[in-house]
């Protein structure tokens, strides 16, 4: 199976789990607006379609001391999750979620929250990018698991959950939100 054969079967069986009121229709509209990006554009994987293309991140979670793992991005100079753009050796979205957030954070032993992806957040990129259509999947990081910061980043640095509010933007606060449903917290 290919990597846009992976990604439609991903975004087809994307549901809402709950949340807030309007939550679930909003991650619908997305999901169709995905499925109808990769329909019209057979490279909407890839960094050079001109579009916009789908982008895979994790969240890295330590629930056990209620934290997350934000990397302080380069370009943007923003606080936010792990992740990046597919590359042709990744063999699913998962993968590609997983691969970006071990390589940005330096953490060993991660491992993706069961269900599939999180959330989806579509966002404008300043140039020469355009539009992410990113597939936000949370991971779960080994108690006491070092971390580095990558050429990508400026600081890597765990935040407690009240914290994140204040640090980062709220699609990384609606990203928290809908991990720590998933947990059941």
């Amino acid at each position: 199976m290919s990597l846009y054969d992976d990604a439609v079967l991903v975004l087809k069986g994307h549901e809402d789990h709950g949340g807030p009121e309007g939550v679930g229709a909003e991650q619908s509209g997305l999901r169709q607006s995905y499925l109808d990006h990769l329909a019209a554009h057979p490279d909407g994987l890839w960094k050079s379609c001109p579009a916009g293309h789908v982008t895979a991140s994790a969240l890295v979670i330590d629930p056990a001391r209620g934290r997350v793992l934000l990397t302080l991005h380069r370009k943007l100079r923003m606080w936010l999750q792990m992740g990046g753009h597919c590359e042709p050796g990744d063999p699913t979205l998962a993968a590609a979620a997983l691969r970006e957030a071990a390589e940005e954070s330096g953490v060993a032993g991660l491992s993706l929250l069961p269900g599939g992806p999180v959330r989806l957040d579509r966002h404008p990129i300043p140039p020469p990018c355009h539009v992410h259509y990113d597939v936000q999947y949370a991971a779960l990081a080994p108690s006491d698991a070092p971390h580095t910061v990558s050429d990508e980043s400026l600081d890597v640095r765990w935040f407690g959950y009240a914290e994140v509010p204040e640090v980062a933007d709220d699609s990384v606060v609606r990203l928290l939100g809908a991990a720590r449903e998933r947990l059941g917290e």
